[in-house]
């Protein structure tokens, strides 16, 4: 994998321009001022400066937030304007003395982290800018060590608590050598809270727990009779103090609070102390949004009661069976109360679909708690639409410049057969249309599907099976059928069935699918466009073929906070399908049905930079197909084959008009220029940055990379550049670059893209790299034969940019 001199050159060249425009001028330069204070200083700049030696991650953390505590009449708010000015308006007047009122709270603030040795340096300067007398303050701050913990002790006068407390330390961030602040004991109490609470303490609360803590070295507790002696204890100790402050922390118990009001105690409530077993459940389905859950309880109405051994259902109509309810409920009657489950079933029943608003409540009784759930029903069906666009200008311009319209209608059901069975019946026709082709109309998809969504999983009654999904918070079984008709005018017919049986299952930020059994019928009609295409590019027919598919399917992703920056989301996706490994045995079925493996990945960050966004991505796909008959060919199916162009994937190319690899056999072959791959590489880069508010509407732009291409994994003597090869890597890699709008409408965003091929597999001069010294829009790349011309000859001409319409950010 080589890349040239002049490519990186160029590719330099560029970033460095974009570079310059966005810092070569200073904030300062960038910022206009509005309704100022006339004739006097007024506050133009504000910095904090964090100095000392401290470990990166700390200095990161308190840049951030000692900006945070700049006294109010020190405070400047800047709104960005286009991404690139800054807009300051009504700035306060300058005040000297705000100075020192912002050190203080920024000491204070620092002493709640465990930095108690903190110095300051402050200065200002007023510098005059026509009428403006513009004042920049700027305070250094010196933090010096963070406190360290020393040791932590747990001294709960209660055995059982102790227990717990003890055989729980592993989950505790408050350890030895960890960096002290008071934020890090704070959620040392609320573990201990939420353990005790787990574990039948119902009405433990923060008020039951105090931390003391303790920075007195223990041997100034030592009796001496020489003075001279305890003052040299003294100045040893606030030295070593200084340079390795500790501190000792132990958490106790307070039967007792102090009243600030009085110099009396206040007894806190014994029954904190008391550890509460599930009594009675109650299930009330029908609850409407207007009944207050606490008279239903102390004056119930004339319910018709369903009771059960462990549980009773009071309801009017009968709406709803209680199968769902208990099989979303984790609290079993007898067992120890446990917080953690009670929310989690009021936030199961919530997910159901059935109910729009769910609550609860406890009633003590000696030992025992009584649960009682309140359900508001959700509207039983109602229909929804929604319509899509979407625009992307092609490769070609004499072949495709593709506006994309799609509309469909959902009638949804969610409470079939009055066991909360949720059912989504939905109609969806799309179009594509071209305005440069004698045929408006490109293609003609209309598909209608139904799936019913059942609120649990349905597996044979083996304890495996049982204990795995108990826990979950969302789990369902879902059946679908989906049935569609493609026209792709004068190129191919295709009628499609799918059926599939699966489970979905979420844990906290993670989720899973897994479908044992997923059947695909199709059939084919290609047509004279795409038999010509066949003609000249005989690699399409083996994609282009009729069969069937039986496969299982398997896909997982979990999103989640970094732990260092907790501003940046993490996703990560995978998915695997693998078809014809069991059947594709059987002789009888081999011609009939496709046996291949399939495999996608993807990682995306989201990281917050101040008032912008940085977003990265990374995928990777791959299929490989081990079928033996030639019917089937050397590749997948073109419906399991990955694209590359369009509005979220390369966003410089028009849709399916990237690759396969640097190969140009798609452009020059015929009039059909659809490309499919066995394998996808793409990695992408965009930085979001605000423009302005209008009404209600939030306008937004963004610059962006995106890097990637297609191909085959298998090696064909008629189309050798499409196929992957390492060594041909950097040849092959197309690159974006462009920018964009985004008209955020809060329940929906509209996105349009304009993107400049950087590097371009297919451009034949330079290694594929645009020349900036020489641009154009359109390059005459190359000629292919035409009988109707009189030289016999037509010169392509290929766009250099593409614009794409699209509906929500492409990831």
């Amino acid at each position: 994998m080589t890349f040239s001199c002049k490519s990186i050159y160029a590719t330099l060249v560029f970033f460095g321009l974009m570079v310059c425009v966005f810092s070569s001028c200073s904030e300062q330069k960038r910022t206009f001022v509005r309704n100022y204070p006339k004739d006097t200083a007024f506050i133009f700049n504000t910095d904090v400066q964090v100095k000392g030696n401290l470990p990166k991650d700390q200095k990161n953390a308190l840049t951030l937030a000692l900006p945070t505590y700049w006294d109010d009449s020190l405070a400047i708010r800047k709104t960005q304007v286009f991404g690139f000015f800054y807009k300051l308006r009504n700035p306060p007047t300058f005040d000297s003395l705000a100075i020192h009122r912002s050190i203080v709270q920024m000491n204070s603030y620092l002493n709640s982290q465990g930095y108690y040795h903190a110095t300051f340096d402050s200065s200002f300067v007023i510098k005059k800018s026509g009428k403006q007398q513009r004042a920049f303050v700027t305070i250094k701050a010196y933090p010096g060590k963070n406190l360290v913990v020393d040791s932590v002790t747990y001294k709960l006068s209660d055995s059982t608590l102790q227990k717990l407390a003890m055989a729980n330390t592993k989950e505790s961030q408050l350890v030895t050598g960890a960096a002290y602040s008071k934020q890090l004991i704070s959620n040392e109490l609320d573990r201990l809270v939420i353990l005790f609470r787990n574990n039948g303490y119902l009405k433990f609360t923060r008020d039951n727990l105090y931390a003391e803590v303790d920075t007195v070295n223990k041997a100034l507790l030592e009796l001496t009779l020489d003075p001279f002696e305890q003052a040299r204890k003294i100045e040893e100790a606030a030295e070593k103090r200084k340079k390795n402050p500790i501190i000792d922390v132990s958490i106790q118990l307070r039967f007792q609070s102090d009243s600030v009001y009085t110099d009396s105690t206040v007894e806190l409530d014994s029954s904190a102390m008391r550890q509460y077993y599930i009594g009675n459940v109650y299930y009330y389905p029908e609850t409407k949004i207007t009944d207050i859950p606490d008279s239903l309880i102390s004056h119930p109405p004339a319910y018709q009661a369903v009771v059960r051994r462990d549980f009773t259902m009071y309801q009017f109509e009968g709406k709803f069976k209680p199968r769902p309810l208990r099989e979303h409920t984790y609290l079993k009657r007898g067992a120890l109360y446990h917080e953690d489950s009670y929310y989690n079933t009021i936030t199961n029943l919530s997910n159901i679909g059935a109910w729009s608003q769910v609550d609860g409540r406890t009633r003590t009784r000696g030992d025992s708690v009584d649960v009682h759930f309140f359900l508001a029903p959700a509207i039983k069906q109602n229909f929804t639409s929604n319509l899509e666009a979407s625009y992307n200008t092609g490769d070609i311009i004499t072949s495709n410049s593709l506006v994309g319209i799609a509309a469909d209608l959902s009638l949804r059901n969610r409470n079939v057969w009055k066991r909360a069975v949720q059912s989504t019946t939905t109609f969806r026709n799309t179009v594509e249309l071209s305005f440069n082709q004698n045929r408006v109309l490109q293609t003609f998809q209309p598909s209608l599907g139904q799936v019913y969504s059942f609120p649990r999983i349905i597996v044979p009654r083996i304890p495996l099976f049982k204990s795995w999904f108990q826990n979950d918070a969302i789990k369902t079984t879902n059946l679908s059928v989906y049935g569609s008709y493609t026209d792709r005018f004068d190129f191919f017919r295709l009628r499609q069935l799918v059926a599939s049986w699966g489970y979905e299952w979420k844990r906290k930020n993670k989720a899973w699918q897994y479908k044992p059994l997923n059947i695909e019928l199709y059939s084919l009609d290609t047509l004279r466009g795409l038999d010509s295409a066949f003609k000249t590019n005989p690699y399409l027919r083996t994609a282009f073929n009729t069969g069937s598919v039986i496969s299982q399917i398997f896909s997982y992703n979990v999103r989640y906070k970094g732990t260092r920056h907790t501003s940046t989301t993490h996703y990560v996706r995978f998915g695997i399908e693998e078809a014809g490994s069991l059947l594709g045995r059987i002789k009888s079925l081999q011609n009939r049905i496709y046996q291949f493996i399939r495999v996608e990945g993807e990682y995306s960050r989201t990281m917050l930079l101040k008032r912008n966004v940085l977003a990265l991505r990374a995928f990777a796909g791959a299929g490989y197909n081990y079928s033996n008959d030639p019917k089937f060919g050397k590749t997948l199916p073109f419906f399991k084959q990955f694209i590359a162009g369009g509005p979220n994937s390369m966003r410089a190319w028009g849709l399916r008009q990237l690759g396969l690899g640097s190969s140009l056999l798609s452009d020059t072959s015929g009039a059909f220029r659809d490309r499919y791959g066995d394998m996808q590489l793409e990695v992408n880069a965009e930085y979001r940055y605000k423009i302005a508010t209008i009404g209600g509407m939030a306008l937004n732009g963004a610059l962006f990379t995106d890097v990637g291409n297609i191909w085959n994994l298998r090696k064909d003597t008629l189309n050798p550049k499409g196929t992957f090869e390492f060594k041909n890597l950097g040849k092959d890699i197309a690159i974006a670059l462009g920018t964009g709008l985004r008209f955020d409408f809060s329940y929906f965003l509209i996105r349009l893209d304009f993107g400049i091929k950087l590097k371009d597999p297919a451009r034949l001069e330079n290694g594929g790299w645009m020349r900036l010294s020489d641009f154009t829009w359109r390059n005459k790349e190359f000629t292919v034969y035409d009988a109707t011309d009189p030289n016999h000859t037509r010169i392509i001409n290929r766009n250099n940019y593409a614009f794409q319409l699209g509906i929500g950010l492409p990831f």
